[in-house]
């Protein structure tokens, strides 16, 4: 059954969190070289992959015993908010684009350059860990994927506009700070049972 509430608070974590990757970066530097559309399509695909692969994940955690799975989940949740809070800014990568502007070749750099980037990334360990809590793979999935891909939107077509606004720091702040309450509620829930 799908939950409009888990696929909110999916989208908006995994939302906050992605904001300040560099795979926005890399999707506003391809947007900026070639056909919005085109990236767009390479980096939705690639996103749902990793989405995919992060469910996957996530629905083993489900089989274990309840406790267990919220300490873990609380304790990745813990990570990943020390990680946002002490990660060091990585700066603008330089990017290799296709030099043939047809649709197979940018939307396929754009997908593997995300695939690649983003495997093993925060977002796809966050996933794993909300699908785990919530054992909604469905609402989890759409939630991430939506986020996943409105950060590409953002980034490919809108990205320098928006960080002139809203400063990464803030964004980063915001995201950590939501983490440390989801990893709060989760340890909780695993010592109080």
């Amino acid at each position: 059954m799908i939950s409009f509430t888990i696929m909110a608070i999916t989208f908006g974590t995994v939302f906050l969190a992605e904001l300040p990757d560099k795979t926005a970066l890399a999707g506003l530097m391809l947007g900026t070289r070639y056909r919005a559309s085109y990236v767009f399509a390479g980096v939705a695909a690639a996103f749902a992959v990793h989405v995919a692969l992060a469910i996957a994940a996530g629905s083993v955690l489900t089989l274990l015993p309840h406790r267990l799975v919220q300490a873990v989940v609380g304790v990745l949740f813990l990570a990943g908010a020390l990680v946002l809070l002490f990660k060091k800014d990585e700066g603008e990568e330089e990017i290799k684009a296709p030099a043939d502007q047809s649709f197979w070749k940018v939307s396929g750099a754009g997908f593997m350059l995300i695939l690649v980037a983003e495997f093993g990334d925060l977002t796809q360990i966050m996933t794993a860990t909300l699908a785990a809590r919530y054992d909604n793979p469905v609402s989890v999935g759409i939630g991430a994927v939506l986020a996943l891909w409105a950060v590409a939107g953002i980034g490919i077509v809108g990205g320098r506009t928006l960080m002139k606004y809203v400063p990464l720091s803030l964004i980063t702040k915001v995201a950590a700070a939501l983490m440390l309450a989801l990893a709060a509620f989760s340890l909780y829930e695993a010592v109080a049972g």
